[in-house]
């Protein structure tokens, strides 16, 4: 592929002199916990997109409705707009005969009192509400059409999470994740369905090419490119360890996380690092902490974690 011939041979001789192992395909529990990861994260974007589109519809025909809710898409949420799309369903009925709707005919069993609340904050809204379509309008059926959707989605969503936890738990490195604050059990099985066995790596900067979060430097002449990320890894991966990391940020409360200590030292060190370029060494940093774990089969300890990272 290169034209020069220099070139060629140094390529050549680096094949000779370094000879590359083979690649090892997924044993069938790491795939089958990768596929199950990837048909989750694929439902996620239909429900964000359902979402979208049942917020459009619902401003035509009852916009107060997402008021009720703060833009939840909870299955109660769901089954009170399926219930009542429209404002002129909720003044066919009286406070008493909400409250029995709503008890009655929602797939959560919801407390009397619950009810109560629902019913009066139904009317209220109702009453302020000024509908651009009619009761009858194929707006207010789209309405309906939506919300059941998206039931129905969130409703597959929560059994296919249990599927890939299950599956996960049988795995060693399973309870060695969970072992860490801030990875629940859906993000450790969703990092093992990525990473696979990641014994299979001899350290942790194979790892982190396979991730994608590997240096890529560029110099021609006397021109040197800044240092970015080599992004030509696992996107997945890279996306749920970000996802991770900023997971345990928010959750520093709960537990100590060398991680999490690792993370404001960039910050605000003598050279404060932005708020990205700090993630993505975090989760350098958190792969290092995986496969040494796993390799040890040993879980996580903030006061040995901690001393190692100072």
């Amino acid at each position: 592929m290169k034209n020069d011939r220099t070139d060629a041979n140094r390529i050549a001789q680096f094949g000779v002199d370094f000879p590359q192992s083979e690649t090892k395909s997924f044993p069938d529990p790491y795939c089958n916990i990768r596929e199950l990861s990837r048909f989750i994260n694929q439902i996620g974007s239909d429900i964000k997109l359902k979402r979208m589109k049942l917020h459009v519809a619902v401003q035509q025909s009852f916009s107060e409705l997402e008021k009720l809710f703060a833009n939840s898409v909870s299955k109660l949420a769901l089954n009170i707009i399926q219930l009542f799309p429209h404002p002129e369903l909720v003044s066919k009925y009286d406070k008493s005969d909400l409250i029995q709707l709503l008890m009655s005919q929602t797939d959560k069993c919801i407390s009397r009192k619950k009810s109560e609340k629902y019913a009066r904050q139904l009317m209220t809204y109702a009453a302020q509400s000024y509908p651009s379509v009619s009761c009858n309008s194929i707006q207010t059926e789209e309405v309906r059409y939506y919300a059941e959707e998206l039931k129905k989605l969130i409703i597959k969503k929560e059994q296919l999470v249990k599927q890939i936890i299950q599956l996960s738990e049988g795995l060693p490195e399973f309870h060695i994740l969970t072992s860490m604050p801030g990875i629940g059990p859906q993000s450790a099985a969703e990092i093992i369905g990525e990473l696979g066995d990641i014994r299979r790596f001899s350290n942790s900067k194979k790892l982190n090419a396979y991730v994608g979060i590997d240096l890529n430097q560029y110099q021609s002449g006397t021109y040197t490119a800044p240092d970015h990320i080599n992004k030509r890894g696992n996107s997945h991966a890279r996306a749920i360890l970000y996802f991770t990391v900023r997971n345990m940020i928010r959750q520093q409360a709960s537990a100590p996380n060398h991680i999490v200590d690792y993370y404001y030292r960039l910050k605000k060190g003598p050279h404060p690092k932005r708020d990205k370029v700090a993630t993505v060494a975090c989760m350098n940093k958190l792969l290092k902490c995986l496969i040494a774990m796993v390799k040890a089969n040993q879980e996580y300890a903030y006061a040995y974690h901690g001393l190692e990272a100072q």
